[in-house]
């Protein structure tokens, strides 16, 4: 037996400690706790941090901090963003394939292509960013002597309740289009199967994305969407990892400071999107710009 298999048998696995991703960086839940999280057959896979509400108005500040320079950003540049996104996680594909097989019960082959289908969508969304505004804004015709021009403009901070299921194309699928638009966005993982989520956040953190612009949570997804339904910093909702019961709460607890709300509905994320979750947290500034007099003669300008 060579002293290599020798140190194979004698040394222990080391195994992985997941984090929550919060303004650039990796804490521990606030609150110290962890809960296990489990294979679809009952086998143990790892502890995962289980936040807080400190956590959840953690994740708000850092949010609101990186929006400014986010949104100012140019919509090329955040393609540019995007798509570094989508090489990292092609580096790491065979780690997503694993977690993703374990998370949901897949066979290697088919949560193989569901990694694929996630890093394909990061692409598809990278090439919208600088799209979109020619889709839903524009000159529009006025009577009078004046330009009018709307254009979208991001919301602000997005919370999003990621789905339950699908622990990773689904979550890419509502991650992606928020951040393109200019948007930044506190991600509440999928309770049952949040280790894709929180490896995502170590993917995050090494391409070109902006501390803050993406912010991870894991833990219970009640007990972490109440205060970020109510925070007065939060702009919008994504409720799509909610129940119906959950959804009603949340929805209410929004109409505080008058929040959009996405409600939760039936979506095939194996389906190539459409633009609405583009346009979903889209806001259109219309200005209008006197042009000059309009004489016998035609325009002075």
């Amino acid at each position: 037996m060579s002293a290599v298999e020798k140190s194979e048998q004698r040394r222990l696995s080391v195994f992985k400690t997941y984090k929550l991703y919060v303004g650039g960086k990796f804490p521990r839940s606030e609150s110290g706790r962890v809960y296990e999280v489990s294979d679809s057959k009952g086998t143990w896979l790892a502890n995962a941090p289980q936040s807080s509400r400190k956590d959840a108005r953690d994740a708000v500040v850092a949010a609101r901090k990186a929006f400014g320079g986010w949104s100012g950003a140019t919509a090329y540049n955040r393609g540019q963003v995007l798509y570094r996104v989508a090489e990292m996680l092609e580096g790491r594909r065979e780690q997503f394939v694993r977690e993703v097989a374990e998370a949901e019960g897949l066979s290697k082959a088919k949560a193989a292509a569901v990694v694929d289908a996630a890093i394909d969508r990061w692409v598809w969304y990278a090439g919208w960013t600088d799209k979109i505004a020619q889709v839903v804004g524009g000159g529009n015709p006025v009577a009078g002597p004046f330009f009018n021009l709307s254009s979208p403009e991001p919301t602000g901070v997005v919370t999003v309740l990621a789905p339950q299921e699908s622990s990773f194309l689904g979550l890419v699928s509502v991650i992606a289009p928020v951040i393109a638009t200019g948007n930044t966005v506190v991600v509440v993982a999928s309770e049952k199967c949040p280790l894709p989520a929180l490896s995502l956040g170590e993917v995050l953190a090494t391409s070109d994305v902006p501390g803050g612009v993406v912010n991870i949570l894991s833990g219970r997804t009640a007990e972490i969407a109440a205060p970020l339904a109510a925070h007065q910093d939060v702009n919008a909702i994504d409720l799509a990892g909610a129940d119906e019961e959950l959804a009603k709460e949340l929805e209410i607890a929004a109409a505080d400071n008058l929040k959009r709300v996405v409600r939760p509905q039936a979506v095939d994320y194996t389906r190539t999107p459409g633009t609405e979750g583009l346009t979903a947290f889209l806001e259109t500034k219309t200005v209008w710009h006197p042009t000059g007099a309009l004489g016998a003669s035609g325009s002075s300008y």
